[in-house]
């Protein structure tokens, strides 16, 4: 049967496909093979024929049929015996081209032995192989010969039967040129396909090799997480992180909080949390890879979504080696720490001897003037000096005094409102409670007191001038929320991400005349964390800021009223 083979041949590229006179030139065996497979399927239908003619009783010319037939035997000889793979490709058109011929004196020898059917085969041949030229010259010899013979046998008559002939011979080869022309259409875009695939596969490895040598010059560490198992470490530096998984005995090394010295349950192990499907950003840790030598590694975890957008087709994890920078900060806050209380002493001391003064008797007024300015800003500064011994205070571990327990939220917020409305720091600046409802906190009142306080102080300071602070407290389930909202200086993004830390203060804050110690917020959060809440913050620059601080409302294990704690969020206008 005709075969493709030849076409792939002339897709070949041209300066190796093309012999010494520009005929193109088959690149491999499979030419060879497909000629010889072709002419053996005709000669072996030829012999059968050729056997069943002469054993019945031949009644044409026997010397012409036999010519014909020995026409088709020797090409099918020369189709086996030559190297077709070492002369150029359209040679091989001279074997089908003389099959028609040895078929047309077979039909010209017994005119009713049917052997026109036998132009099939090289009509196949040509079509599917030589394309446009192929078909034509296949199809027109066969033709030509088939009208030949029907001149050449006078008592043959003209009939339906006899133009049918033709028009077989004609769709066999259309239908085998299309059929070869999609063939070759599909090979070329699948080769353009490999070529691309080739292209891609080439810039994958190309970027993997890039990142692979990035990571290797960086600081930090990346593994893939997949399916709950640590898969694809991308860094040559991954010892931290080998060291901090457990051994084949499920014994992994001790792990510290940030303070250093709190042990991290196995449970809530940085690994441990990734590979249940958390997500955390800067979690700092310290662990003992040997005994007496302390590392602190800060890990970030992302989760990285499927191919639906919906799927979790796992995390990865960034660690980064921060033991220089927590024993800095330690450092820091030592030496913080000593300064202010070596600071507290005779500050105390001179704001009590700057109050006698103040007490004595015919004190001019020049004098009680600077000495009521000098006791306003020792009291600032004596401020200032509790809050950096606080803020230095929660970084080590320290743990602030908790006494939690049932108390009454507004009546905390009321009085909080209440200092600042009647104090020489209000600068004109309306504090509404119209939005305070009644709510209940399992909290310590003193330190909720100190968190309420400084974020109205803060509402406040930073607040236009006869601007507006809206504080608002409502239940919602088991929490309790307490906003703080302003129509002051707000915060930009980069505010937002930073405004918890330690002495940090905005950019918007620093175009301001107020001073600040940038600690109240990171001590505020600290507090509200430590009594089982937490604080979140809601900006636009220019417009406001709004704090909102979530407390418990009950004690943990205790029951409550969903139908009321939610008519009670609902009334005060908190989502």
């Amino acid at each position: 049967m005709p075969s493709l083979a030849s076409d792939r041949q002339r897709e070949q590229p041209e300066a190796s496909s093309r012999g010494a006179r520009g005929w193109p030139r088959a690149a491999d065996h499979t030419l060879a093979r497909t000629a010889a497979l072709n002419q053996l399927l005709l000669a072996a239908v030829v012999s059968v024929l050729a056997f069943l003619k002469f054993g019945t009783g031949f009644t044409g010319d026997a010397a012409l049929f036999f010519s014909g037939v020995l026409l088709v035997v020797a090409l099918t000889a020369v189709a086996i015996v030559v190297p077709w793979a070492r002369v150029p490709l359209w040679w091989t058109a001279l074997i089908p081209l003389g099959d028609i011929i040895g078929i047309g004196l077979m039909r010209l020898a017994d005119a009713t032995a049917g052997t026109a059917l036998l132009w099939t085969f090289p009509v196949l041949w040509l079509a599917s192989s030589f394309a446009l030229a192929g078909f034509v010259g296949g199809v027109g010899l066969s033709v030509v010969l088939y009208a030949v013979t029907l001149t050449l046998v006078p008592h043959e008559s003209l009939s339906f039967g006899t133009l049918l002939l033709p028009v077989v011979l004609t769709a066999i080869g259309a239908t085998s040129y299309s059929s070869a022309r999609r063939a070759a259409a599909q090979r070329r875009l699948l080769r353009r396909q490999a070529e691309i695939l080739a292209q891609a596969l080439e810039r994958s490895r190309h970027q993997e090799q890039m990142l692979s040598e990035v990571f290797d010059t960086v600081d930090f560490e990346v593994v893939r997480i997949e399916r709950g198992v640590l898969t694809t470490v991308t860094s040559d530096a991954h010892a931290h992180l080998n060291q901090l998984m457990p051994d084949r005995d499920g014994v992994g090394p001790v792990v510290y909080q940030a303070d250093g010295t709190t042990p991290l349950p196995p449970e809530e192990q940085p690994l441990a949390r990734a590979l249940r499907g958390e997500e955390f950003s800067d979690l700092r840790v310290w662990f003992e890879p040997v005994p007496g030598e302390r590392r602190a590694l800060s890990i970030t975890v992302r989760r990285l979504p499927g191919a639906a957008g919906n799927d979790d087709a796992g995390a990865v994890m960034v660690s980064r080696d921060v033991t220089a920078e927590m024993r800095a900060l330690q450092a820091r806050d030592m030496l913080v720490s000593s300064v202010s209380h070596e600071l507290r002493t005779p500050l105390t001391s001179i704001i009590g001897h700057i109050e006698l003064a103040m007490d004595e008797p015919g004190l001019p007024a020049a004098a009680a003037s600077s000495l009521e300015i000098a006791d306003r800003n020792a009291d600032r500064l004596l401020t200032l000096v509790g809050d950096v011994l606080k803020a230095s205070s929660t970084s080590d571990g320290a743990a602030l005094p908790m006494h939690p327990r049932d108390v009454d939220v507004l009546e905390i917020v009321k009085a909080s409102a209440q200092s600042f409305v009647t104090g020489e720091s209000s600068r004109n600046v309306t504090i509404d409670l119209s939005r305070a409802l009644p709510a209940r906190g399992f909290v310590d009142p003193l330190r909720l007191r100190q968190v309420v306080d400084n974020l109205v102080s803060n509402a406040i300071k930073y607040n236009r001038e006869g601007g507006r602070v809206s504080v608002v407290t409502a239940t919602r389930g088991r929490k309790t929320l307490i906003l703080v909202e302003d129509t002051g200086v707000g915060l930009d993004e980069d505010d937002l991400a930073n405004i918890f830390q330690r002495y940090y203060r905005g950019a918007a804050v620093r175009r301001t005349d107020v001073e600040g110690s940038g600690l109240g917020l990171s001590i505020s959060r600290d507090i509200v964390r430590r009594l089982g809440g937490d604080i979140y913050v809601n900006s636009t620059l220019g417009v406001g800021s709004t704090f909102t601080v979530s407390v418990p409302s009950v004690r943990p294990g205790a029951d409550v009223e969903p139908s009321v704690n939610r008519s009670n969020a609902q009334e005060a206008g908190v989502k």
